[in-house]
């Protein structure tokens, strides 16, 4: 059978101007936009992200799928039945299909469990992904300082399963990101004021959207509970690299 392309493509963090020159044309072409969405009644972001871009066509289908915001395993393969049932039909008629994702597929992308499965389900389908700018790039834009310099390490969590080891790896990492924080915010405050990081952290919620909020002081934040779009920066600084001159020559050695 002959089937059309899949397309995975990264939306961007949220302002429309973010979305790069190839998702733009991709998802123009794409005769389906798959369109996540949390509930059957809500509004997929990724639409309105990319609407004020290309906006609306009547020859181009948009297929909006329903994933629950849930971590109960039956109750995402039951959703993920749906979808695939619903993206197959369009693929073994022969139409593209570009599936919309915040940020960039391959980061916590729900395209990420489509992306393995199409081979299986479709065999010789092709399949282009297509990266886009992800809230790891888009936060410290907002705010003004870099992730990491010289030998820093990044450490990349996300928050909402546990952050039972956090204060180990805050203790490991230069800089930690912590993605996905849900209702975890208390615990983060506990771990970071037993590191002495407390001041060393920022909050950002809805990075380049209109409802951007920047918190310095995570304590203001409480347990307000955040969304895929909420992530806490904690940037230590103390290796500032090359160029500061703060690099010991047994570093520079072991990096040879």
């Amino acid at each position: 059978m002959r089937y059309g392309t899949l397309y995975g493509v990264g939306v961007g963090p949220g302002a429309p101007d973010l979305l790069t020159l190839r998702a733009v044309e991709t998802l123009k072409r794409a005769d389906v936009i798959a369109l996540p969405r949390g509930s059957d009644y809500g509004a997929s972001m990724a639409w309105q992200i990319i609407e004020p871009v290309i906006g609306k066509r009547s020859d181009q289908e948009r297929l909006y799928l329903t994933f629950p915001m849930s971590k109960e395993p039956a109750r995402l393969r039951q959703a993920w039945d749906v979808a695939f049932a619903k993206i197959g039909e369009r693929l073994e008629n022969g139409l593209s299909v570009a599936f919309a994702t915040e940020g960039d597929p391959s980061l916590y992308s729900t395209f990420g469990y489509l992306l393995g499965e199409a081979p299986r389900r479709w065999p010789g389908i092709r399949v282009e992904v297509v990266p886009g700018v992800s809230s790891i790039a888009a936060v410290p834009a907002v705010l003004g300082a870099p992730l990491a310099d010289g030998l820093e390490r990044i450490a990349i969590i996300p928050a909402n399963y546990g952050v039972e080891d956090l204060v180990a790896i805050l203790n490991r990492f230069d800089t930690t990101i912590l993605m996905k924080i849900g209702s975890e915010m208390p615990k983060v405050v506990e771990a970071l004021e037993r590191t002495g990081l407390l001041h060393k952290a920022v909050y950002v919620a809805k990075a380049t959207m209109p409802e951007q909020k920047i918190a310095t002081d995570l304590r203001e934040v409480g347990a307000e509970r955040g969304d895929c779009f909420a992530m806490v920066v904690v940037a230590r600084r103390e290796r500032s690299g090359v160029l500061a001159g703060e690099v010991s020559p047994n570093a520079v050695l072991a990096q040879q």
